[in-house]
């Protein structure tokens, strides 16, 4: 079977992403830097600087990964709680935990960290006012499902940011795009873990993806408002910056 058949269903998607995140978890940092050509901390950087976080704020970070985006939250926020459901990134992101600094006035940065499920998070409704992600929203098996998921944790008025690959509308660059990911994903997966299809499932997880358009409009239909797409990488990345309607 095929990669591009393999992640065609829901059930397919959700094995194979579950396999392949914990496979690449030792190695996800290093990646997200090649992939990203060095940007990657620079645009996590600008969607936590989008969320205008403060003291008041209780903040949910799905997909956490090794806590880069909820570190940074949670130097200002009053909670920051990290989800991802890939327990060695859980465990790395414990090990940066340990080395931050301390807030400003000497607090020590306190974020909890959590492995679940974004289909199905261990929250109650309305508990949180701001939620972020960073390459979350791709890689769920179904998309809208995590978007519900999202509004029913999230205040009315609650903030929503996204960061993520996009999926380029223009046919010639947007096959570029893919061809560029393909090759590079393959050698990648092929030198680091003997594995082509390890990190050719991002292009192919692009094809599958309606793009940061398609996105804003699923967010809008599904209790969003005030959605916008903030280009990064002439358009190749994207922050969505939106609100849960009231």
């Amino acid at each position: 079977m095929t990669l591009r058949t393999t992640i065609a269903t829901p059930a397919g998607k959700q094995r194979f992403v579950r396999r392949i995140f914990a496979t690449i978890a030792d190695r996800y940092d290093l990646i997200t830097v090649v992939l990203s050509y060095g940007r990657d901390r620079t645009w996590k950087d600008r969607l936590v600087a989008l969320a205008a976080i403060n003291g008041e704020d209780r903040v949910l970070d799905l997909a956490c990964g090794t806590g880069d985006i909820l570190f940074l939250a949670a130097r200002t926020s009053r909670i920051a709680v990290g989800l991802d459901v890939t327990f060695r990134m859980l465990q790395l992101a414990a090990g940066k935990r340990s080395l931050l600094p301390p807030r400003a006035g000497g607090a020590k940065v306190n974020a909890a960290l959590v492995t679940g499920d974004m289909l199905a998070l261990p929250f109650p409704a309305a508990h949180f006012t701001v939620v972020t992600t960073g390459y979350g929203l791709r890689n769920v098996p179904d998309l809208e499902k995590a978007i519900d998921e999202i509004a029913r944790v999230l205040v009315p008025g609650g903030r929503l940011l996204s960061l993520d690959f996009n999926r380029p509308a223009q046919p010639v660059l947007r096959a570029a795009y893919l061809a560029y990911l393909t090759i590079v994903g393959s050698a990648l997966g092929f030198v680091l873990h003997r594995d082509p299809d390890t990190y050719r499932y991002i292009p192919e997880s692009i094809r599958n993806y309606p793009g940061a358009e398609g996105v804003a409009r699923l967010l809008e239909k599904r209790g969003f408002e005030q959605v916008r797409v903030v280009p990064l990488l002439g358009g190749l990345m994207a922050i969505h910056v939106a609100r849960r309607a009231a």
